[in-house]
């Protein structure tokens, strides 16, 4: 990849990281790849933009001289946020421009000290602060927890581009730039799980945040987020999205999330989801060991009804779904609507375990359903009852 032009002087220098498949750790999978976005500024100062993920050094340093020869020239590099995805080259940076100003938060200041040891002449800024480099002066806004306390956007009134960090983004993978050059429905679902993975926790810091940004009255033709692909048709389209999402507004339409040990649990979840279809109501069926909790938490993000279910082992839930389940009230999810079901042997803790968990990011007003062993047909009528009582609930629920 080169330098590729987003509006006159300024420039996205990042990296296409094609191949990984596991980001945060295997908390994400990014089964289309990942983008690590910079940005180049080129005006009467030479700005950039965030570096990018250790081991992509020479793509940015060769993206770079695409547009300015000697990398040495560069005046000022902005840290809108210091996780190592963002900053792994930044060492090499300051390295060759030893001389260069860095201006990032304090908190951004304090963890790229602790990460490299290094943070060059570091210039902390407040949200409101701004930064003249010519024709151009960049406006910096603080956005403390979307998604980490050192986060900010960077604003060019001049170029009406918002570099928005870590919102907006999508792990997407393409040699293209702009929203309107991929598939628009792909390009959602893609954003759809990026808020899912990495911000849904935060929604209420999100909601605050947009809400403040909003009455600052930008004029943005441009949304260049630190990863994917650069809004300029779409913008509306993922403003409204990101209001939508950071107000924990849900669909009528039901997660049914599982984990089986001898298929007697599946058995429950299946009849269940018939139950649930004989309402008309939308529903999506889960098993936890097999599908991406990646993709699970994308379908949950607006999905107003939740059923989890597990067989009994050792008095507790089964593993995967535990860890899934610990993953989800990390959410702090609010107006969902939830049960739980399984199959045990002797005691059917697993029931128990689920509803205690669940609890903190969704009403358990519907009662949950065990059943011994393999199910009867009896029981699996109940199953199917269980299912349909579920759906009316989220139909009649205000």
């Amino acid at each position: 990849m080169s330098a590729r032009l987003l509006k006159e002087g300024v420039y996205s220098v990042g990296a296409v990281d094609w191949n990984e498949r596991n980001f945060h750790g295997h908390t994400y999978v990014t089964r289309k790849g990942v983008t690590y976005n910079s940005y180049l500024i080129v005006d009467n100062k030479i700005v950039l933009i965030d570096t990018l993920r250790k081991g992509f050094e020479e793509v940015l340093l060769e993206n770079i001289k695409d547009v300015v020869i000697d990398i040495s020239k560069i005046d000022a590099i902005i840290v809108n946020h210091i996780e190592p995805d963002h900053s792994g080259a930044f060492p090499k940076i300051l390295k060759l421009c030893p001389d260069v100003e860095v201006y990032g938060t304090e908190r951004a200041r304090q963890g790229i000290l602790k990460y490299y040891g290094v943070n060059g002449n570091w210039n902390v800024i407040k949200s409101g602060q701004s930064l003249n480099i010519g024709k151009r002066t960049l406006n910096f806004i603080d956005t403390p927890m979307m998604h980490w306390p050192d986060s900010m956007f960077t604003y060019s009134a001049y170029d009406k581009i918002l570099f928005s960090n870590d919102a907006f983004g999508q792990h997407y993978a393409t040699s293209k730039v702009f929203d309107d050059e991929v598939d628009f429905t792909l390009l959602m679902d893609e954003a759809q799980k990026y808020y899912a993975n990495i911000l849904w926790p935060f929604n209420a810091i999100v909601a605050a945040k947009l809400s403040a940004i909003s009455k600052l009255n930008l004029d943005i033709e441009l949304i260049a987020p630190s990863h994917g692909l650069v809004w300029r048709k779409y913008l509306s389209e993922v403003m409204r999205k990101y209001f939508y999402w950071s107000s924990h507004s849900c669909k009528n339409r039901i997660a049914v999330v599982y984990e089986t040990m001898w298929k007697s649990t599946e058995k429950m979840a299946r009849k269940i989801v018939e139950g649930i279809i004989s309402e008309n109501v939308e529903v999506a069926l889960f098993d936890v060991t097999k599908d991406d909790r990646t993709d699970i938490a994308s379908y949950m993000l607006d999905a107003k009804g939740w059923i989890f279910g597990s067989s009994t082992h050792d008095a507790e839930m089964l593993p995967v779904i535990a860890g899934f389940l610990h993953f989800l009230r990390g959410s702090k999810a609010m107006r969902r609507i939830s049960s739980a079901f399984g199959s045990y042997g002797w005691s059917g803790e697993a029931v128990k375990c689920i509803e205690d968990i669940v609890s903190s990011v969704s009403s358990l007003n519907c009662p949950s359903l065990k059943v011994v062993f393999n199910p009867t047909d009896v029981e699996l009528d109940k199953c199917f009852e269980f299912g349909k009582a579920f759906a009316l609930k989220i139909k009649n629920e205000i």
